[in-house]
């Protein structure tokens, strides 16, 4: 029987990238995304199409359309795996950081992710699923030496904190949740980042995209496809036994 997973922030980017991979290991996936013609247009492009891959417009930031997705997929195909990925960034210095911009990076990168893990998990614990759920974070979550992203690295820690607190209460119903945490992905947040950062630092976009290759030990910058090769693991029978984890994607440009 073909497994069935939700991805939200599938449009583009690293949930694009997600949705892709896990198509191509027999899962059926439901792309979701804020924009819902982005999410058709992935679901359409996915391989082993007899499986039903489905598309679905969602904001994560609301429960009722959270919980509407999630009891949808349940009832129908039946929800074995959800990936919050969906997440969003700006670059200021800490000092000139508008409030407005913090609250919206809290309400999508961690909000979100406490929305849509409640949905999918009472889904699976009133059908009795032992499911799986990945969370999307990032080295941020784990090293405050971000510069210019106050309000982005106080979400991804938040996501995984809140990984470890969901793993904890949901182990009795045979539920793992896990987190990856990718370091500098080019994707298109990226190369806005890539503009946001040689503005402030006084630099070129190379210059910057230098840096980032120095940091990195394995020498290359991350592509979409490293971070959803760590999602499928996760969320594959190898990793039944591994919850509460933050699983480091980056290449060794941050080790803990």
């Amino acid at each position: 029987m073909t497994p069935t997973v939700v991805v939200t922030g599938a449009g583009s980017g690293i949930g694009r990238a997600i949705a892709v991979t896990l198509a191509q290991r027999n899962w059926r996936v439901v792309v979701t995304d804020l924009d819902g013609d982005a999410a058709r247009e992935v679901a359409a492009s996915l391989a082993n199409s007899d499986a039903g891959h489905e598309s679905a417009q969602l904001d994560v930031t609301s429960p009722e359309g959270a919980a509407a997705v999630a009891a949808d997929v349940a009832g129908r195909l039946g929800l074995d795996a959800w990936v919050s990925n969906a997440g969003i960034s700006f670059m200021h210095r800490f000092l000139d950081a508008p409030i407005e911009r913090y609250q919206q990076t809290m309400d999508v990168n961690l909000k979100g992710v406490f929305v849509c893990g409640q949905a999918a998990a009472r889904e699976m614990v009133r059908n009795r699923v032992a499911g799986a759920i990945v969370n999307t974070a990032s080295m941020a979550g784990k090293q405050g030496r971000v510069p210019f992203l106050s309000d982005y690295v106080a979400s991804k820690f938040g996501v995984v904190g809140l990984t470890q607190a969901m793993a904890y209460e949901l182990g009795e119903h045979r539920i793992t949740v896990n987190c990856v945490c990718p370091g500098y992905v080019e994707t298109p947040m990226q190369s806005r980042e890539l503009e946001w950062e040689a503005k402030l630092r006084g630099t070129t976009t190379d210059g910057v995209r230098t840096m980032m290759l120095d940091d990195t030990p394995l020498g290359r910058l991350e592509q979409p496809e490293d971070v959803a090769r760590a999602v499928a693991f996760l969320l594959s029978e190898d990793a039944r036994f591994i919850t509460g984890e933050a699983l480091a994607v980056n290449g060794g440009a941050y080790m803990d």
